[in-house]
């Protein structure tokens, strides 16, 4: 058997690509790019997020959703094919269905002949559901241990991040750890990998917000944020929108730049009297909710409305878009083609 290692590295003008795949014995890696950065400064969004999930409090008192409409896709019996799918997680239980949910059920419907399993990175989300609905969710760890015990042959891993980052290195890392407990194992790439793939997601979500774009309106998209070089996503995802000739449309942060109020300043060179706000997120978890549509002060609703706009907020994450769970169909396809090669 061969094993092969997988690193998709992230730039500021655009994410390459490699699959792993193989068999055990002699390691290979195929990683192509147009420039590289330390896996340090490629944190993705979903590394940060883990210390601000507020969904996670024992004080939570709103509904999220009724859990059990969820499927967790913890089932044994997987057979020698299995498509995991793995994601960040959110607590917030209807938001979960539609978006990670949605992307395992195109998947499922897409390869007949795998298997679709669930894993979530995040412990936290994961411990929360199951004190608060008495629903199991299992991580990563649990779920390629699931594989080996229902003696799965061909294990495909998809990831929903939307970029490269810690997050996706630390699950490829996890993947070649275990590699030898399979005969071919390949990874998918995160959303936002090649310039075709930021294309794709701009024309899903403009397409998704047409009716506002009357000209008076600014539809601003919010995205996590990181300190790290990989924050330059956003950059490229507001070049590529104007390049387009999306001018009504603006990205910024939750916690790196463009921040709010660099959002807001950019709205005010324009005649805008309206705004919409949705979040740049697969899911739409405790930053869609609160940072984004919250009541509080400090929120992107709050200060929009204090800067004297009228304010829509579209709380939907990019998961519930067909064409973006399509792309990440895309992304599996290329993964399971890379076994044969």
């Amino acid at each position: 058997m061969r094993k092969a290692n997988l690193y998709a590295v992230m730039t500021a003008a655009a994410v390459s690509m490699a699959i792993l795949s193989g068999c055990s014995g002699s390691q290979t890696a195929a990683t192509t790019a147009a420039e590289t950065t330390t896996v340090a400064e490629t944190t993705a969004e979903e590394t940060t997020a883990e210390a601000t999930e507020a969904e996670e409090e024992d004080e939570e008192n709103y509904d999220t959703g009724d859990a059990s409409m969820d499927n967790t896709r913890n089932q044994d019996e997987i057979g020698e094919n299995e498509l995991l799918v793995v994601s960040f997680g959110t607590s917030y239980n209807d938001s979960r269905r539609l978006t990670v949910g949605a992307i395992e059920n195109a998947i499922e419907n897409a390869f007949p002949d795998y298997s679709v399993r669930r894993g979530f990175t995040s412990q936290i989300i994961i411990d929360h559901v199951k004190k608060r609905d008495n629903i199991a969710i299992d991580n990563v760890k649990e779920a390629l241990n699931r594989a080996i015990d229902n003696g799965v042959k061909n294990l495909v891993v998809q990831p929903t991040h939307l970029m490269n980052g810690l997050e996706y290195t630390d699950l490829v890392n996890e993947l070649a750890e275990n590699s030898d407990a399979f005969e071919h194992v390949a990874v998918g790439e995160p959303l936002l990998t090649s310039d075709d793939d930021f294309k794709t997601v701009i024309s899903a979500i403009t397409d998704a917000t047409k009716e506002y774009d009357d000209g008076e309106t600014a539809i601003c998209f919010m995205g996590h944020g990181t300190e790290a070089d990989s924050n330059a996503v956003y950059q490229k995802m507001q070049d590529m929108l104007k390049e387009e000739g999306f001018d009504n449309y603006y990205v910024g942060t939750v916690e790196a730049t463009p921040s709010c109020e660099d959002v807001i300043a950019q709205v005010k060179e324009g005649s805008y009297k309206k705004v919409v706000l949705e979040p740049l997120m697969i899911v739409a978890g405790d930053h869609a909710n609160n940072d984004m549509a919250g009541d509080d002060d400090d929120s992107w609703k709050s200060q929009f409305k204090a800067a004297g706009y009228e304010v829509t907020c579209l709380v939907r994450g990019l998961g519930e878009l067909e064409p973006i769970q399509q792309l990440f169909v895309q992304h599996a396809q290329a993964a399971i083609d890379s076994l044969a090669k």
